[in-house]
C-alpha cells in the first residue's frame, strides 16, 4: 500500500473536529491518487466542484477515509498527530516557529483545551519578544533564548509522541 501524502494529517484533523469540507479535500484526494491510492470514492472526491453540499460531502468523505483505512474517530489522536506533523516539519526552521505555534494555539483555544498550553504560552512569549524586551508568558525567556526554548519543547513533544508510537503503533 502506498504511503499517504503529508496533508493527510490536516485532513484527518479537520474530519475529526467536524470542520467544513472545502477545496483542500479535493486537492488532498488528487494528491492521494497521484501517490498511488485508488478508490472509486476517492476519484469522486477528487472531481467535486463548488458549490459544496456539506451533507453529501460528509458522507462521501466518511466512505473515502474508510476505503483508505484512515481513522478519524478520536479527535484527540488526530489533533495530536497533526501537531506532531507540523512540529516535525518546522522544528529545523526558526523562521517558522511563530506560525507553527500560532496553528497550535488556535487548536488549543478553540478545539481541545489545555493539552497544548505550553505552546500557547510560547506563542505569546515569542510574539511579545518580537516587539518588546519583556514577556510574561514563559519564565526566563528572552529574545536571545526563546528559539532554543521553543526547539527544546518541540523536541520533547516529538520524543513523547515517538514513545507513544512504540507502544501504540502511530507515526510509523
Amino acid at each position: 500500500m502506498p504511503k499517504p501524502v503529508l496533508s493527510t494529517y490536516r485532513i484527518l484533523r479537520d474530519k475529526g473536529l467536524n470542520r467544513d469540507i472545502n477545496e483542500s479535500w479535493v486537492t488532498w484526494a488528487q494528491e492521494m491518487i497521484k501517490a498511488g491510492f485508488e478508490s472509486i470514492n476517492l476519484y469522486e472526491l477528487a472531481g467535486i466542484t463548488r458549490p459544496y453540499n456539506q451533507f453529501e460531502l460528509i458522507e462521501l468523505t466518511d466512505v473515502v477515509l474508510k476505503d483508505l483505512q484512515l481513522d478519524f474517530s478520536d479527535p484527540y489522536v488526530v489533533v495530536r498527530d497533526y501537531v506532531y506533523f507540523i512540529i516535525k516539519s518546522g522544528i529545523n526552521n526558526t523562521d517558522n516557529y511563530l506560525s507553527v505555534l500560532r496553528e497550535i494555539r488556535d487548536i488549543h483555544y478553540y478545539e481541545l483545551g489545555v493539552e497544548y498550553a505550553d505552546f500557547y504560552s510560547l506563542y505569546y512569549a515569542k510574539y511579545d519578544l518580537m516587539y518588546s524586551e519583556n514577556q510574561w508568558y514563559w519564565p526566563g525567556a528572552t529574545r536571545q533564548n526563546i528559539d532554543s526554548i521553543i526547539r527544546e519543547r518541540f523536541q520533547t513533544f516529538i520524543t513523547e509522541c515517538n514513545l507513544k508510537s512504540e507502544k501504540y503503533g502511530r507515526f510509523s
